[in-house]
């Protein structure tokens, strides 16, 4: 199983889709507050669809509380347009960690420096990144590759 770590999600929409992904995909759904929504925000029911019921989900109440309870920190990926290393560079594992920040700023430099593994998805030039949902679903799909899952 895969691990999602959303860092203070933003778009209850957004939130419901990778919910649903994670659903589809069997893997488990972290967040970590402050929330841009409700949990209980239509949006956020409305992408989720009747999935969210199923999905595996923990919340924190800050990235300290979330960090406190991993295992092995050399297995979290963070997602960074300013990385150097490409998403598959990666030999990706059952458990691994993969994390995505805020949709308006990403993820900030105090959460950055607490881990080594920084990753990017690449794309052109002509955009600055992709919708959140988007680039969770990227990850996803190339790990479930790799562990030739699903």
């Amino acid at each position: 199983m895969l691990n999602i770590v959303l860092v203070e999600p933003e778009i209850p929409n957004n939130t419901g889709n990778i919910g649903r992904l994670c659903v589809g995909t069997e893997s488990r759904l972290h967040l970590i507050k402050p929330y841009g929504f409700e949990i209980t925000d239509k949006n956020l029911k409305r992408s989720g669809l009747d999935y969210w019921v199923h999905l595996d989900w923990n919340e924190y109440n800050n990235v300290e509380e979330w960090m406190a309870q991993i295992p092995d920190k050399s297995r979290v990926f963070l997602m960074s347009s300013h990385a150097s290393k490409s998403i598959y560079d990666i030999e990706y594992q059952d458990g691994d960690w993969l994390v995505f920040g805020k949709e308006s700023v990403g993820l900030s430099q105090e959460v950055l420096d607490q881990f080594e593994n920084h990753l990017k998805i690449p794309m052109s030039n002509l955009i600055r990144s992709y919708n959140i949902a988007n680039s969770v679903a990227f990850v996803i799909g190339e790990a479930k590759r790799q562990l030739k899952v699903g």
